[in-house]
């Protein structure tokens, strides 16, 4: 509330009138009446008692305003030495605080022709006495000051509010904010694990199998399984050293090495994958590459594990506007209306955050297109784009080769 602020002038001000009272009367020859001394001291206490805080009686604001006129008028009409005049510039004061400014600006008048009936009726011609028409300029100025300060402390007052308001909004966007930060980084943290562990863990799966199929029939083969799974594994733990180290310092990333060496250490003997690269990593950012790469590592296994394909295709194409990629299989695709798994829903998440796009379409060239196929044959063909942005840390030559063209072939 703004009466907080300047709750001490009216104490103030009553404590000089009791000051300026008494000592009229103790230097006024005959003093003053002992009855109306008394209604005068009387009055004041207890005008300082409603300014007292925390007090017993509480009343509401139009009555307390009353109170105060009523005690004012008590007071003033006792006082010898007409200094309790002054008490009535507390009346617009405290209704601007209480009621708003039209009601100062209403009580103010009613003080100022209150003051003039009195004189009116109480001293005949007082406008050609110098003394009472200095009483009436001062009285004017007292309520224009009372107006003033009122009006400054309840405009500070509301300044406050909105600035804590303010501050109230901002604390509840931030809390906003970070509940947003930390769901977003859950769901990176849930793709970065689908997609790097999920992805070597299930060859690490596929390679075990094949080599206790293998283990007495083709202990060659057997062993090369074993082989292959200690790759995926070895794989999946530097990539969660590099995850932990992303978070410390930035590191240049190659998408055509890393692809590449995906591609020959698939250690499937019945699937053949063929990769080809063109253009230059170096006009892309470290995040769309990584993107671009969490999505072939999600279209091979998806096409191993689910679609029994015997022949990948993968085609890179750095140049242009956009980076594209394109993984086609000849495994089995998949049945119209069938829903996207966790990995396909962080890949299209993962490409939308870089304003990219994810078409995944099942059936042979000329066959069904779009993500509801014919469904049982014809393969799947996996395309993301993502457009080029300026890159977040400058490559290495040996990490974005310029015209990179490159051929992988393992089966």
């Amino acid at each position: 509330m703004a009466q907080r602020e300047v709750r001490w002038i009216p104490p103030v001000l009553y404590t000089v009138v009791l000051a300026g009272g008494l000592y009229h009367a103790a230097v006024t020859a005959g003093g003053s009446h002992p009855a109306r001394l008394a209604v005068f001291t009387v009055g004041l206490v207890v005008l300082l008692a409603l300014e007292v805080p925390g007090r017993l009686v509480r009343l509401p604001a139009a009555a307390l305003l009353a109170a105060r006129v009523v005690l004012f008028t008590a007071v003033a009409a006792v006082d010898g030495s007409g200094v309790s005049r002054a008490l009535f510039v507390l009346v617009p004061f405290t209704a601007y605080l209480a009621f708003g400014r039209r009601a100062a600006l209403g009580s103010a008048v009613g003080c100022v022709g209150l003051l003039l009936a009195g004189f009116t009726v109480l001293v005949p011609h007082w406008w050609v006495e110098s003394a009472y028409v200095s009483d009436l300029l001062m009285f004017g100025l007292g309520l224009a000051l009372a107006l003033s300060m009122a009006g400054v402390a309840v405009r500070e007052q509301e300044a406050r509010a909105r600035l804590e308001r303010s501050h109230e909004r901002l604390a509840r966007y931030a809390e906003r904010v970070a509940e947003l930060s930390t769901a977003e980084e859950r769901n990176r943290v849930a793709r970065e694990i689908h997609d790097s562990l999920g992805h070597h863990l299930t060859a690490v799966g596929v390679q075990l199998e094949k080599a206790e199929a293998f283990r007495e029939l083709d202990p060659a083969a057997s062993a090369r399984a074993l082989g292959d799974a200690r790759w995926s594994a070895g794989r999946a733990l530097a990539e969660v050293r590099e995850s932990v180290s992303a978070l410390r310092e930035v590191r240049p990333f190659s998408l055509a090495r890393s692809l590449a060496d995906l591609v020959r250490h698939l250690g499937d003997d019945g699937l053949r994958v063929e990769l080809s690269v063109t253009g230059e990593e170096s006009g892309h950012d470290g995040g769309a590459l990584t993107t671009l790469y969490r999505a072939a590592q999600e279209a091979l296994t998806n096409a191993r594990r689910h679609g029994r394909a015997t022949r990948v295709e993968i085609r890179l194409a750095l140049d242009g506007p956009a980076a594209r990629l394109t993984v086609t299989d000849d495994g089995r695709g998949f049945a119209r209306g069938a829903e996207p798994g966790h990995g396909i829903r962080g890949m299209r998440e993962r490409v939308a955050l870089l304003g990219g796009e994810v078409d995944i379409r099942t059936g042979r060239p000329g066959g069904s297109d779009g993500s509801a196929g014919s469904g049982g044959s014809g393969g799947v063909t996996v395309t993301v784009t993502v457009p080029r942005r300026a890159p977040a840390v400058a490559a290495t030559p040996a990490a974005a080769p310029a015209a990179v063209t490159a051929a992988v072939v393992a089966g």
